[in-house]
């Protein structure tokens, strides 16, 4: 886990955003301790108070929760909350922008899906799938 500094983005919600992706992707587990801000501090060279700001801020949205004495856990639940975050998060970036403009160029929901699917691995480009990318 480690957090490389986007100087676009404050640092404490770059500690939480990295806790956020060792949950989603599973390296920390719900009901896994992680580690306390102090570890985050020296580890990433950062203030510790920073580092808080950022455990406190999942704490507030209830990813993760404090056993007093003993340090931060994952919440049950947090994962499926955060995919259901993020997939709403990604369908309003991007899905939705992406419908837009397909819809300008004219081309229809069968041809985007194909476009995803060729663009993903999900199906193998043929000859039509060439002949129509080469037309748009």
């Amino acid at each position: 886990m480690l957090l490389v500094i986007d100087d676009s983005k404050p640092i404490f919600m770059q500690i939480a955003e990295l806790i956020e992706n060792g949950i989603v992707d599973g390296t920390m587990a719900e009901e896994s301790q992680v580690p306390s801000t102090n570890e985050f501090a020296a580890f990433h060279r950062i203030n510790p108070a920073t580092a808080a700001k950022g455990v406190n801020l999942l704490v507030d949205s209830g990813i993760l929760y404090k056993r007093r004495g003993i340090g931060m856990f994952v919440a049950t639940g947090a994962r499926a909350q955060l995919v259901a975050r993020r997939t709403e998060e990604f369908f309003e970036q991007y899905v939705k922008p992406l419908a837009m403009e397909a819809r300008k160029l004219g081309i229809s929901p069968e041809q985007l899906n194909t476009m995803i699917e060729r663009s993903s691995g999900l199906a193998p480009e043929t000859g039509t799938d060439k002949e129509r990318s080469a037309a748009l």
